[in-house]
């Protein structure tokens, strides 16, 4: 339905459906009524009083997912571009993170929700690990519920263990208050790490979750401090399960990679997280070999850009580049690819409703699930002209700034590239409040400093052909 609650239909795209068959029509519409999708294919009858959206010379596709996005740091978008992963937890883990008041928590997330949805991602996992108190928490939701999105709370706190949050009465009586009766527009999961302790502290954490029936979604095989052993007590207490969503998932042995495929667990890749920040190599190679379920987060914007676009394309180029250096190091060529853009676009639309067990809503678009649909076209662009591979057009070609139309449950949330009853000047606005208030509170010279880590020093080899002046008159070359 349309803002007016009309029927709205989708006309004359190139409709990638993403179902279990990958069906993909050329010239089609996708329908949908109260919310629903009623049919997809060619030649779809409009009702007398339906909306219509011209899709000529674009691609309609599921609304992507986001399995893991630290939704509270976009208040301070790029300022960590150049961190390595211990300059990141020694700011929000050690030192600044516990500066942010609830108020801060609300301002990133409602500016990384204005910014899902204009980038095409319908539902986001804020993975929401700066709630230090119930009032944090509370922001939290009210940012998320301020926004016509779908989203999931994953609820963590990184100033205290998860064994202490989760066991305080004022934790399920929030659960019961803010997450209870919302449906499918608003999720629950709980969000800590396992590094590896023998004493296997999070237990009771993961008890809380089993006796609220809620999924868990934990940072594992992250270079330096979550590993093996983390998955090992995981597994030996009974806590992996197809509820369980692992991110980045990237320095784990052969074992570890089985027991979450037998238990039927998911890998949330964070491509530029992982290549960037040095949780580890990007696994896609290592999770497609052992049968582990995939789907794709963008992490952070205090690093990265907020769009599953460059996520799919960073993946598809990381595994490939992989697949391509062991190759060479035998001697040898790659002649055909494992990687193919098609499963990237399934791990940023069905891999995350897997994930998320929300698959029989959302996900692809098929007659009964709910309408969640993006449409890709930009008219005034010449990078959406000629579409001849739709999967490679998607991956490789389109970005966040060719979303043309975006619906959500059947409501219209961007149309003609702009966003409806947008809150972005609110967010703007309060982001810029958070803004000035850490950098007065830990002063100019500390907000500088952070934003310019040291570099370290770099020692270059001797080049025997490098050479530094030249004789014109004997044209004889001097080495240096």
């Amino acid at each position: 339905m349309s803002a007016n609650n009309r029927p709205l239909l989708f006309k004359n795209g190139i409709v990638l459906t993403m179902d279990n068959a990958h069906t993909l029509h050329q010239k089609g519409d996708v329908l949908i009524i109260d919310g629903v999708i009623k049919e997809v294919g060619p030649n779809v009858a409009a009702p007398a009083d339906a909306e219509v959206i011209d899709a000529s010379g674009g691609i309609i596709m599921p609304g992507m997912i986001d399995t893991h996005r630290h939704m509270w740091q976009t208040a301070m978008r790029g300022y960590g571009a150049d961190w390595t992963l211990s300059q990141y937890f020694v700011w929000y883990y050690l030192s600044h993170g516990k500066s942010f008041r609830p108020q801060d928590i609300y301002a990133g997330n409602l500016l990384a929700a204005v910014e899902a949805i204009d980038a095409g991602v319908t539902t986001c996992v804020d993975w929401s690990h700066g709630l230090q108190t119930i009032e944090h928490a509370d922001a939290a939701v009210d940012a998320l519920e301020a926004v016509p999105g779908r989203f999931v709370l994953a609820y963590g706190n990184i100033q205290a263990g998860p064994w202490e949050w989760s066991a305080k009465p004022e934790f399920k009586d929030f659960i019961k208050r803010r997450i209870d009766g919302k449906g499918d527009m608003l999720g629950f999961q709980m969000a800590f790490d396992v590094p590896g302790d023998p004493a296997f502290p999070e237990k009771a954490a993961f008890e809380v979750a089993r006796e609220l029936g809620v999924g868990v979604t934990t940072h594992a095989g992250v270079w330096g401090a979550t590993n093996d052993d983390g998955i090992r007590l995981m597994y030996e207490n009974g806590f992996m399960n197809d509820n369980t969503v692992y991110v980045h998932a990237a320095t784990l042995s052969d074992d570890s990679y089985n027991r979450i495929a037998a238990t039927g667990g998911n890998a949330s890749v964070s491509t530029e997280s992982e290549q960037s920040a040095g949780q580890g190599y990007p696994p896609t190679w290592k999770l497609r070999q052992h049968g582990v379920e995939v789907s794709l987060s963008m992490d952070t914007s205090v690093w990265w850009s907020g769009d599953l676009f460059s996520a799919m394309r960073t993946t598809v180029g990381a595994d490939r580049s992989r697949e391509h250096l062991e190759a060479h190091a035998k001697k040898e060529t790659v002649s055909a690819l494992h990687m193919r853009c098609e499963e990237a676009v399934d791990w940023a639309t069905r891999g995350g409703s897997r994930a998320l067990k929300m698959d029989s809503k959302i996900g692809s678009l098929e007659v009964g699930k709910r309408g969640d649909v993006v449409l890709v076209k930009n008219d005034d662009s010449p990078v959406m002209f000629p579409i001849l591979n739709p999967y490679g057009h998607i991956v490789m070609q389109a970005q966040r700034g060719d979303v043309h139309t975006v619906v959500i449950d059947g409501k219209i949330v961007k149309k003609d590239h702009k966003l409806v009853d947008s809150k972005l000047a609110a967010a703007k606005k309060a982001v810029a409040e958070t803004v000035e208030y850490l950098q007065s509170t830990m002063g100019k010279e500390t907000w500088d400093a952070g934003m310019h880590p040291e570099i370290p020093d770099t020692k270059l080899n001797e080049n025997p052909y490098t050479y530094t002046t030249f004789d014109s008159a004997s044209a004889d070359w001097k080495k240096k």
